[in-house]
């Protein structure tokens, strides 16, 4: 299988339960709910997005032959900043990961010592063998990945209540608050929520507020 990425570089986990921990993060290119363009924003379930995954320009970025080959680029960017063998860990995004993210390639991260970890809108059942699934689902329909480690919903979203989800089988439940063009800030409604319903926990991107990638 080809792998086509967008980016992969060494950074800390900004969100959820993982915030902080060194990661190594590889971006696929492609999306099954939005094509990244501009011109298709208006039709897209989440015109919210602010992440580019269109392309494999990206830092670390390019087509990738088989499993083996895109295995060692991100052993190498673990390497790269001299942490030898000590906790490597990987997060797997997008776009959409599930769309390229399969068994060889995490067997062969898991014999190089890693963990694996994948961001996904859950509209696509996960491949065996991922140490930490992050679920973020984009619509109410058509969501099949519904188990996992932590769950986590822009919020306020008509589309996307909180009490639709809080029954799945995850072990943390994150809500961030979404990004308008208006500039308007809904935190303090995060806040509210998840204080009136203690399952929820407030998410932050941190990466942002520490200027990290």
């Amino acid at each position: 299988m080809t792998y086509s990425v967008k980016e992969i570089f060494y950074t800390l986990q900004g969100e959820g339960a993982q915030t902080g921990r060194a990661s190594v993060f590889c971006r696929f290119s492609g999306c099954n709910l939005w094509s990244g363009l501009e011109r298709d924003r208006y039709k897209s379930v989440c015109p919210f997005c602010d992440t580019d995954f269109v392309g494999v320009d990206g830092e670390g970025g390019g087509k990738f032959v088989d499993a083996r080959q895109l295995a060692d680029a991100i052993i190498n960017t673990w390497h790269d900043v001299e942490k030898g063998q000590s906790f490597p860990y990987v997060v797997f995004t997008g776009g959409e990961p599930l769309l390229q993210l399969d068994e060889p390639l995490i067997e062969l991260l898991h014999d190089a010592g890693f963990e694996v970890a994948v961001e996904t809108n859950g509209t696509l059942k996960a491949p065996q063998g991922i140490d930490w699934i992050c679920v973020s689902p984009k619509q109410q329909d058509d969501l099949q990945q519904i188990t996992g480690n932590e769950l986590k919903l822009l919020f306020p979203l008509p589309e996307l209540a909180p009490e639709t989800f809080a029954a799945l089988s995850f072990e943390y439940f994150f809500l961030q608050a979404v990004d308008e063009e208006s500039g308007h800030d809904h935190t303090q409604e995060v806040i509210q929520y998840c204080m009136q319903h203690p399952q929820w926990r407030v998410s932050l991107q941190t990466h942002k507020l520490l200027g990290l990638k």
